[in-house]
This record gives C-alpha cells, sequence and structure tokens, in this order.
C-alpha cells in the first residue's frame, strides 16, 4: 500500500487563515491573504480614499431600486484568500451570505474596485498580484484606477478565466477619457474625471 501524501498546501492554507484571524492589525491599517501570503497595507491615504469614495457615492446612484448596492470596508472571502477592496458591489442582503462572519462570499461580488495607492508594493499589489487573485476567483468585473500609470489610467477587467488567473478582456482609457462598465449590475456605469479627478500634471 502507498501512503499518501499530506496536501501541504492545504495545511498552509489552513495556517495562514488561523494566523490572519488572530492578527490584530494597528489603527489605519488592513491585512489580506493574497496568493497566499498574509499582507498588510495601510489605510486613508487621502486622494485614493477621496477617489475611492467618488466611486461609491456615484455607484451607489447608479444601482438605486436593484438587488445591488456598492460596500466599502468590507471583507470578501475566496476559499481561505481574504481582500479588503477600496469598493465592492454585492447584493443588499449580502449578509445572509457571509463567509463565517468574516465576509462576503466571491459568489455575491459581481464587481470589485480597487484605487491604486502610492508605493511600489501596493501598485504590484493591485496591478499584478490582486488581478490574478481576483481572476482566479471568478470576479465578473475588476475596475482599477491608477493615479501612478502614466498621467493616470483607468482599466476595466472582464470575462475571467480562473485556471489561467487572468482576464480574456481589457479596456484601458487614460483620465480624461470616459469608460462604461460593460456588464453586471453595474452595466452602462461611467467613470469619468468626476471620480477620478484630471489627469496627473493638469491639477
Amino acid at each position: 500500500m502507498t501512503a499518501l501524501a499530506p496536501d501541504v498546501s492545504s495545511e498552509l492554507d489552513e495556517a495562514l487563515w488561523q494566523a490572519w484571524e488572530a492578527l490584530e492589525a494597528p489603527e489605519g491599517f488592513r491585512a489580506e491573504i493574497v496568493e497566499g501570503a498574509i499582507e498588510v497595507w495601510r489605510t486613508g491615504q487621502c486622494t485614493q480614499a477621496r477617489r475611492a469614495n467618488r466611486l461609491r457615492d456615484a455607484l451607489g446612484g447608479h444601482l438605486a431600486g436593484s438587488p445591488y448596492m456598492p460596500y466599502q470596508c468590507m471583507y470578501v472571502v475566496h476559499r481561505r484568500s481574504v481582500w479588503a477592496p477600496d469598493v465592492l458591489i454585492a447584493l443588499r442582503n449580502a449578509d445572509e451570505d457571509d463567509a463565517q462572519d468574516v465576509g462576503i462570499r466571491t459568489s455575491a461580488v459581481p464587481v470589485i474596485a480597487e484605487v491604486v495607492a502610492p508605493g511600489q508594493d501596493d501598485i504590484t499589489r493591485d496591478r499584478c498580484r490582486k488581478r490574478r487573485a481576483y481572476a482566479r476567483a471568478g470576479i465578473p468585473v475588476y475596475v482599477l484606477i491608477d493615479d501612478y500609470d502614466g498621467r493616470g489610467t483607468v482599466t476595466v477587467l472582464t470575462a475571467p478565466r480562473p485556471a489561467e488567473a487572468t482576464y480574456a478582456a481589457e479596456h484601458r482609457v487614460p483620465y480624461g477619457t470616459d469608460i462604461t462598465i460593460p456588464e453586471g449590475p453595474a452595466k452602462g456605469f461611467v467613470i469619468d474625471e468626476t471620480i477620478t479627478g484630471p489627469p496627473r500634471g493638469d491639477r
């Protein structure tokens, strides 16, 4: 009889989850599990927060009367990964679809938006690691508002390919050019300068 090797990946995922649950991040910081690692990052950077707030408020108007609403400061859980997006859209009764009283399951989240914070690690996390993680989890729409890409860009990613951790469709425009979310509960929602502010250099 051949002995089965232990599932090391599963054990590591569980250990990371327990460590994350026990972690008490200092005030002004959030902790996530992204691609098998606990990441701690600072919240409250003013320009980032303003864009996230403007996006949430505008989405609230767009989604009025629908079963969905925008959220901030809400964890999204996928297996043993957990993220704290800047803005997400979920069902208004999402508390009925919670995951271990920690956050919302990805099955209830059709749109996630991140506003890139300053700092190379923050930039890489949103552009690369979270992009892969959200695609792997099958998040249908990922919006990236990036003040640090040239004079500023907005990217809308759709058609996730979980097995490849990629999005099949990508639409990217500079600040100052309107971009429309093409599907889901936010279909038709336009991201423009009222949300992003003007291109860098014009401020």
